[in-house]
């Protein structure tokens, strides 16, 4: 599927009056950002606290672990990625049923149940099940979150506000890092990774207080037929003058779509339909098999395997996560001045470089200290180009895409491939590398080249348009 557009486009009467909101109302909608990203949050610290626990969880049950072995580990990792695959697939749906407000208040109670359930575990069985209802949240919000943020804001502030929840994503990391390495240095070992688990309970309170005060998304009132609380809630988030152009546009697409049924997998019949959701299910896949989570579950298990000491890897670790945050943040700043584009490109060349290096250091290098920094290095590098250009671009261009009638359902099926393929990378991986040791990371290698090949092919420019403008433009874009 070729969905190039490299031509200029002109402003659209959208683009012109939604450019730009004056100061007051940008703090406004930042401050729902924030609030609804909190989701961002709990998925990032959930994703990757485990990074941490494992080790002591490997610990027998007389030590004060589970007695996991490299199977149980990818197993214990992997639970919480396949219950994320279906809380994004249905997650999705809810939320155009029942609205996306509603469905992250919903999620906020999963994600206090799933952390206080792991938390409190007294063996394998039991972690994995409540692992997997931490994943339905988990994906659920990766789902929802973006999508909310993206119907919120005003076209040019698009970017810089969906990818706020990137942000807290690897901000969540971050903590998890730190808070491991906090934790298992003051308390020891034994069951320390159970506060680690516990501590996700508090920002879900605090999602789940805070979204009380948020508004609902007004184009998902206007797809509802409430169009007097869409204009309503549109006044809340936009200044005076641009409310009654931007309202008229959402409204004329509603319209447009009235006659139609509610999205369902029929709508994959629709040509241009289905070959935009099968663009944005590789989009999702594609950027999982670069293997991200590999490195973000598993940096500590990595570099214990390069010689360094179980504590020495946790702190390390931190690194992986302050690089990540600082990444997020330029890719944000990026993205107010180059295309979606070119950074995606860019991130896939460097995180593909980043990858050889890494396996270089495994099977050229002798064990020694400086060997599992060079690793780390590597790591950090590839996190750099992962989180500051890949995963920015990614999240952002999933929730700007799909039409409004069947964006939850699209957006949905797209992330379901993200946790389907993570679930794969993360359950492999233990053994893997175990296996062939550094050779793991040529062949992620070998599959970002392939993906670099795809998107020069397959790839649209979406900066700078509102989102019923991107629809239109895949529309007749099918036509053609």
């Amino acid at each position: 599927m070729d969905v190039r557009d490299d031509t200029p486009q002109a402003p659209t009467q959208s683009n012109a009056v939604t450019d730009h909101a004056s100061p007051q109302v940008y703090r406004r909608l930042r401050v729902i950002t924030i609030i609804a990203t909190f989701g961002g949050l709990l998925f990032g610290y959930d994703t990757g606290v485990i990074s941490g626990a494992l080790p002591f969880m490997a610990l027998s049950a007389g030590q004060g672990g589970l007695g996991l072995t490299p199977l149980t580990e990818g197993i214990v990792a992997s639970s919480l990625v396949a219950g994320a695959a279906f809380g994004a697939l249905y997650g999705g749906r809810l939320s155009d049923r029942y609205g996306r407000k509603r469905a992250i208040l919903g999620l906020a109670v999963l994600f206090f149940i799933g952390a206080l359930g792991t938390a409190l575990a007294p063996d394998l069985v039991v972690m994995v099940l409540f692992r997997i209802l931490l994943g339905l949240a988990v994906g659920g919000a990766s789902a929802t979150v973006p999508v909310f943020i993206a119907e919120l804001a005003p076209a040019a502030h698009r970017g810089r506000l969906v990818t706020q929840n990137e942000l807290m994503i690897v901000t969540g990391q971050l903590l998890a890092y730190t808070s491991n390495a906090v934790i298992a240095k003051t308390m020891g070992e034994g069951g320390v990774w159970r506060w680690m688990l516990a501590l996700a309970t508090i920002p879900a309170v605090l999602l789940w207080i805070g979204m009380l005060f948020v508004p609902e998304s007004p184009r998902w009132l206007a797809s509802r037929g409430r169009f007097d609380d869409a204009a309503r809630t549109l006044g809340l988030i936009r200044d005076p003058q641009v409310v009654e152009p931007e309202f008229a546009e959402i409204k004329r697409r509603v319209m447009a779509d009235a006659h139609e049924p509610k999205a369902s997998w029929g709508d994959l019949r629709t040509p241009w339909v289905r070959r935009l959701v099968i663009f944005g299910f590789a989009l999702a896949t594609l950027t999982q098999l670069t293997g991200v989570n590999s490195i973000m579950y598993f940096a500590p298990t990595i570099l214990l395997d390069t010689g360094l000491g179980t504590q020495a890897a946790l702190t390390a670790t931190i690194a992986n996560g302050v690089v990540a945050v600082l990444a997020v943040s330029t890719g944000m700043w990026l993205l107010g001045r180059y295309g979606r584009r070119p950074m995606l490109l860019t991130g896939q060349i460097g995180v593909t470089v980043s990858l050889v290096l890494i396996a270089f250091c495994f099977l050229a290098l002798p064990d020694s200290a400086a060997r599992s920094y060079l690793v780390l290095a590597s790591m950090l590098m590839f996190l750099l180009f992962m989180q500051g250009c890949v995963a920015t671009v990614f999240w952002l261009m999933l929730s700007e895409i799909f039409p409004l009638r069947l964006r939850g359902f699209a957006m949905g099926m797209a992330v379901f491939g993200t946790w389907t393929a993570n679930f794969v990378v993360t359950l492999v991986f233990p053994p893997l590398i175990a296996a062939v040791g550094g050779a793991t990371f040529l062949l992620f290698a070998a599959v970002n080249v392939a993906t670099i090949f795809s998107y020069l092919r397959t790839v649209p420019e979406t900066r700078g348009r509102s989102m019923e403008a991107i629809e239109a433009h895949f529309r007749g874009q099918s036509a053609t």
